[in-house]
């Protein structure tokens, strides 16, 4: 396994994901931060997109997912956002944290982070 990382760091969203019944009524941001596992070496060789994550399309991916997957809790976002990132051929494995804002009194943040692999 590779030890080269691409990351994407607080890519924001607003998305429906709560379990109050005013939060599947309006959409909340939450704060994204992905670190994808891949094996950089071609990419950095031959300097072309194709040896490589595209990470402008896969945060574009990320994103529409996030906009209409309407989850409940940030674990289920974060899951479903590990299981696109592992369906490229090229991420061996990923650590994605979701976070909401706000989401309580008195913090900046509540999340969550996984790292899920490819089996």
């Amino acid at each position: 396994m590779s030890s080269d990382h691409i990351f994407i760091r607080d890519l924001r969203v607003h998305c429906v994901i709560g379990i109050q019944e005013w939060e599947r009524l309006t959409r909340q941001e939450v704060c994204i931060n992905l670190e994808l596992c891949t094996d950089t070496r071609q990419a950095g060789k031959s300097d072309r997109i194709d040896d490589t994550v595209d990470y402008k399309t896969l945060t574009k991916q990320i994103i529409a997912h996030a906009e209409g997957a309407g989850c409940f809790l940030v674990e289920a976002l974060a899951e479903q956002i590990a299981q696109l990132c592992l369906q490229h051929p090229r991420i061996q494995s990923v650590r994605v944290a979701v976070e909401k804002p706000g989401a309580l009194r008195f913090t900046r943040s509540v999340g969550v982070a996984i790292q899920r692999a490819k089996t």
